[in-house]
């Protein structure tokens, strides 16, 4: 018979508070003190397990095992997702909705994106050296906005850019807030909803014309297994769950003025070794926290490592845990890109934007534009434009979710140091 283990559990009647006070590490400590990959807690007044791990990131990506649907907290739904999203969907029914995602992260899309980020960081560089100082942060969230917008096929007006930005950045920057800042979050993501779900609803009546190979006309005129088309407010849903997540690069960009300015030896790595930029950018993905943890639902009873999954129970896949993992890592606190020069990518030790194979899991299926992206504002950063970041305040709470820096990165002195566009 076998041998079934207790799982360390973590006393007492509720960690939420604990959660939101430690935030990406509460997992790792707790893992850390159990010296154990896997322990028992309740969040929200729900028993909960966290697991962490290359092998638990395997465990957690076996969709025979876990599902989506009502494992993300409302909140999260509220605020990042989105009703119906994609990412609450299972089985059959989550592959053939997320093909409308990768069709479009295809290289010549991704380049496409990159030809229209060009242009707007060039615009933006032109105002950037008017001004004394900029909120980098903010500069970089509307100048992606733009670009978002012009990609998916709807260019927006100047006017409105700082409108759509704040609603889109709302929708990242509040899942984990509570009070004020949350229920500001929702509106802006019901301002934003009910806007898309109209223009879905103007384009499929033909009183708005968008062109038939763009993003929004592919997303507009999906159907679902069954062949009819999405409804108009779950086709706002996805549209958005493409502009948000480009919004939220923004986050990345940051850390890679940071890492530049904490790490200043690695400047001349980069100028002398082009190469050395893809493992620069990895270790930008790996080193900084973006997302603390994933969540899915127990689908079946099973049985892991001689420890009890019981059907229904909420489970918590330790991402920043698993990034700064020991085991997998070599000093896994130090910025070392170096890391990654004969790294072989098993799908599951780095894991920043999930894990497994993003074809059929539910791996964020932007990675790739995300790197790249990364990689073409690392080129700008270092070789196409000169700045001074003055003397402030860049600490990472590891409370607060998403981790942005309490000043937002500020840079002084910004100016071209060549016409990058001939």
């Amino acid at each position: 018979m076998e041998n079934i283990n207790e799982i360390p559990k973590d006393e007492g009647i509720d960690h939420s508070f604990a959660l939101l006070k430690e935030g990406y590490e509460y997992i790792l400590n707790r893992r850390k003190n159990f010296q154990s990959n896997i322990f028992e807690t309740r969040i929200l007044g729900r028993k909960a397990i966290c697991i962490g791990g290359k092998e638990a990131a395997q465990l957690f990506y076996d969709d025979t095992k876990f599902e989506r649907q009502d494992a993300a907290p409302n909140r999260v739904i509220e605020t990042l997702f989105g009703k119906n999203a994609v990412q609450t969907l299972d089985g059959k029914a989550h592959l053939h909705r997320k093909r409308m995602f990768l069709d479009i992260m295809s290289k010549e899309k991704i380049n496409e994106f990159l030809d229209i980020v060009k242009i707007e960081w060039e615009k933006a560089l032109d105002e950037w050296s008017r001004k004394s100082e900029i909120v980098f942060y903010e500069e970089v969230k509307a100048l992606l906005c733009k670009a978002s917008f012009k990609w998916i096929g709807y260019p927006v007006h100047e006017d409105n850019a700082e409108r759509l930005m704040n609603e889109l950045g709302a929708m990242f920057e509040t899942p984990v807030a509570f009070g004020p800042q949350h229920w500001m979050g929702r509106m802006k993501r019901n301002q934003m909803e009910k806007k898309m779900t109209e223009l879905v609803e103007r384009i499929r009546s033909g009183e708005v014309q968008v062109q038939p190979d763009s993003i929004l006309h592919q997303f507009v005129f999906y159907k679902e297994m069954d062949g009819n088309l999405l409804d108009a407010e779950t086709a706002a849903v996805e549209i958005i769950n493409v502009l948000r997540p480009v919004v939220a690069i923004s986050i990345y960009i940051n850390f890679i003025v940071m890492a530049l300015a904490q790490f200043p030896h690695e400047r001349a790595k980069l100028k002398q070794h082009p190469d050395y930029a893809i493992l620069f950018v990895q270790e930008v993905r790996r080193f900084y926290p973006f997302f603390p943890f994933v969540l899915a639902k127990v689908k079946k009873d099973f049985t892991w490592n001689n420890f009890v999954f019981q059907k229904g129970t909420l489970v918590l896949l330790d991402i920043y845990g698993t990034n700064h993992d020991p085991d997998l890592w070599e000093h896994p606190d130090e910025f070392r890109p170096e890391r990654f020069a004969n790294w072989q990518d098993d799908h599951f030790s780095l894991i920043p934007q999930g894990g497994g194979i993003s074809e059929t899991t539910h791996r964020c299926p932007g990675e790739k534009l995300t790197i790249e992206m990364m990689k073409f504002a690392l080129d700008y950063l270092l070789n196409k434009m000169d700045y001074e970041v003055p003397e402030q305040d860049m600490y990472i709470a590891m409370n607060t979710i998403p981790s942005i820096p309490k000043s937002k990165v500020v840079l002084t002195n910004v100016k071209r140091v060549r016409e990058s566009l001939h």
